[in-house]
């Protein structure tokens, strides 16, 4: 018997991880039957996630839209039923002759709604923002995930930067703050690890007793939205058994003095009641990172995710200069070294295809609202068309009741780029089949590690999918029939020449990319070890004139969550909605095996809180507040604080008991820096409910 052809093609993650894996793809015939770690990466050691582990199974689903489809019932059916199969030019053509109609009255009324359903440069931010900044469409904020603690960064160092990761393996002390290492940063777990083997103490914070906090030697499992309350006790710690690095201070950091009367307002015992800690545990903290040499924090963007989250993300920003840790290449702190990246964005995006067109820009955190507003002179005009790709907004957006109806508005016309019939592709009037990581071309970074990263195709699109940016200069060709203007030669580069584009240029070399699958950048090995924050001021910035200029406190300080327990008797719990384990935001749902060891939705609550309301594990429940009531089931596991419960997700509204997911309860106010959502700034009630018969 012959043996089939079989090949090997290097690619990488696509999904909204810090880890960016190089990724190898075993292709059989044609047929990709295995994606594993690519064991040259250094960063990534052969090992995946479970997650992207599947990624086979989740290219070859049954369920996989692999055609174009149109709409031939009204919205609020849903299924395949409500849709028919229809050829790529038929649907093309529609939708360029109804996004023209719109825009011939009102360009703003279209907008493009997109994030990191895939992070590469080629099919997450190219030939889309080309097209839309040609068409004037309205401009999208897009801050659902990271811009609280992305500015926070930036008002403090300058911009997305810190520790290499590779040098935690080196720390004594890693503080592992707001992040889930073990489920969502796999790869700096393992350098943990190892620095754990060398004898550092791993301390993690965090509102769950996360798998992560099993493993690390302590837990301070601290009231969500509080970071802030316990940064400045720290620095109050520091401050008052002089454990400072006077002369980095001196040299390299601005504003010290007002910080340090903001610290001593933070004596220990008011920020143990506000963050619901013992205040001997705090004590002992600030010790050992006062006392260590070169602390590391690990930070992550669980801790930006509420009212205050960009002032707490300022505040432990701080601690590092405070101590002098930046001065070893073990020390200081890590949240995202995505600034590091020389990537040519405006030749991939175009914004200068705007001219002097300046539209208005809506928050996609907020795209309930947007989608509900009927347009007036201070918002602009009503929305009328939406084009969703990268995202599935009705399951991941807060506050989704709203966002559902806004999405089942008759008159809005919508086209969803999709592998799956999501929440949001139910929704639409046309749904067009996009390809996979392992069928297109992309170049990536990363915001965990420091290496540029290319995906090349392992595999020709499965039935008639065509990659985002296809998609996107086909459409670009058909409107051209309308607006002479999309013939353009930039409208025609090819997904290859849009990688080639994106790194022009600069120190990364297209050829050695395509010879080993990743290139290292040339970095300092301690960035802050003498200063040099790209700054204004060239330090690292404790007080920010630019902040006061906003109307924000230029110091940081602790910022309350909008809602809290004990404001409203009706709901006596707070509630944070942290990723499952097996899920990246709502993406795996629909994969078999990730999707049976979730096994359904769930809400972690403390057994004195379950007790109080005659709740035994695995009873199902409804958790309610004034937005909305979510149906799941309890799991009394010791994982929830309490006063706390956790709606572990984000399943499809769909697939819950009444239609709905965690979202249902989550709200549309903003953080105080960056605009971004408060998935994490939530109170509700939790009621047992009768179990439905099988």
């Amino acid at each position: 018997m012959a043996h089939l052809p079989t090949r090997t093609v290097i690619g990488a993650c696509p999904h909204d991880c810090p880890d960016t894996c190089s990724l190898v793809t075993t292709v059989v015939d044609g047929t990709a039957i295995k994606v594993s770690g690519n064991p040259d990466h250094p960063h990534t050691g052969g090992v995946l996630c479970a997650k992207v582990s599947k990624y086979a199974e989740r290219t070859y689903h049954a369920e996989r839209v692999l055609t174009p489809l149109k709409r031939i019932v009204p919205k609020g059916s849903t299924g395949a039923s409500a849709f028919a199969r229809v050829a790529w030019d038929e649907a093309l053509s529609d939708i360029a002759a109804r996004l023209h109609a719109i825009a011939e009255r009102n360009a703003e009324a279209i907008l493009p709604y997109s994030y990191a359903g895939t992070m590469g440069l080629v099919q997450g931010e190219s030939m889309d923002r080309r097209f839309f900044h040609q068409l004037g469409a309205s401009l999208l904020d897009r801050t659902i995930c990271s811009t609280a603690g992305g500015e926070a960064l930036m008002h403090t160092y300058g911009g997305k930067l810190g520790m290499r990761v590779e040098h935690f393996a080196e720390s004594p002390l890693i503080i592992i703050w707001g992040s889930n290492s073990i489920g969502s940063n796999l790869h700096f777990w393992r350098v943990a690890q190892e620095a754990k083997r060398n004898g550092a103490r791993l301390v993690c914070i965090d509102p769950r007793k996360t798998e992560t906090a099993d493993k690390c030697h302590e837990h301070l499992q601290l009231q969500p939205g509080t970071d802030g309350a316990l940064a400045l006790a720290l620095m109050h710690e520091l401050i008052t058994n002089d454990w400072l690095d006077h002369d980095y201070i001196a040299q390299y950091t601005l504003g010290w003095e007002a910080l340090r009367e903001r610290a001593l307002q933070w004596p220990v015992e008011r920020a143990a009641q506000v963050c619901g800690l013992p205040a001997e545990q705090i004590r002992q903290l600030a010790r050992a990172y006062g006392t260590t040499p070169h602390p590391a924090i690990r930070l992550n963007y669980g801790t930006q995710r509420a009212r205050g989250g960009g002032n707490a993300v300022r505040a432990i920003a701080c601690l590092p200069a405070l101590v002098g840790a930046w001065r070893h290449r073990a020390g200081g702190l890590l949240l995202s070294s995505s600034a590091v990246y020389p990537f040519q964005r405006a030749a991939l995006q175009r914004p200068d295809l705007l001219g002097a067109r300046r539209p208005r820009t809506i928050n996609m955190s907020a795209i309930g609202d947007a989608l509900l507003h009927p347009g007036d002179t201070r918002f602009g005009p009503q929305v009328q068309a939406i084009v969703v790709y990268n995202s599935n907004p009705v399951a991941v957006a807060p506050e989704s009741a709203k966002v559902a109806r806004g999405f089942a508005r008759a008159d809005l016309f919508t086209v969803v780029l999709e592998h799956f019939m999501t929440d949001t592709a139910d929704c639409a009037d046309y749904i067009l089949p996009a390809t996979t990581q392992l069928e297109h071309w992309d170049l990536h970074g990363s915001y965990g590690h420091t290496d540029v990263l290319l995906n090349r195709p392992a595999i020709a699109p499965e039935g008639e999918s065509r990659s985002n940016a296809r998609i996107f200069r086909d459409l670009a060709a058909h409107m051209a029939q309308h607006d002479s203007a999309f013939a353009a030669p930039h409208f025609a580069d090819s997904d290859e020449a849009l990688c080639r584009c994106a790194i022009e240029g600069t120190q990364v070399d297209f050829e050695a990319l395509l010879a080993q699958g990743f290139a290292r950048l040339t970095l300092p090995e301690a960035p802050f070890a003498h200063g040099e924050f790209p700054t204004p001021s060239g330090r690292c910035e404790f007080f920010n004139e630019r902040l006061s200029a906003l109307g924000v406190d230029p110091l940081p300080d602790y910022v309350p969550n909008y809602e809290q327990p004990g404001h409203d008797a009706r709901y006596p719990l707070a509630m944070i909605s942290p990723p499952a384990r097996n899920f990246l935001n709502s993406t795996f749902v629909n994969v078999k095996s990730l999707r049976n060891s979730e096994g359904r939705p769930l809400l972690e609550m403390h057994p004195d809180d379950a007790a109080a309301r005659h709740i035994a594990d695995g009873d199902r429940v409804r958790v309610h507040n004034a937005r909305g009531e979510h149906v799941c089931h309890a799991s009394i596991n010791g994982r929830a604080k309490k006063g706390v419960v956790i709606g572990l997700g984000i399943w499809w509204r769909k697939d819950g008991d009444n239609g709905t997911n965690v979202n249902e309860l989550t709200h549309q106010h903003l953080t105080d820096i960056g605009r971004g959502p408060c998935f994490y700034d939530c109170v509700v009630e939790v009621e047992k409910l009768a179990s439905m018969a099988v």
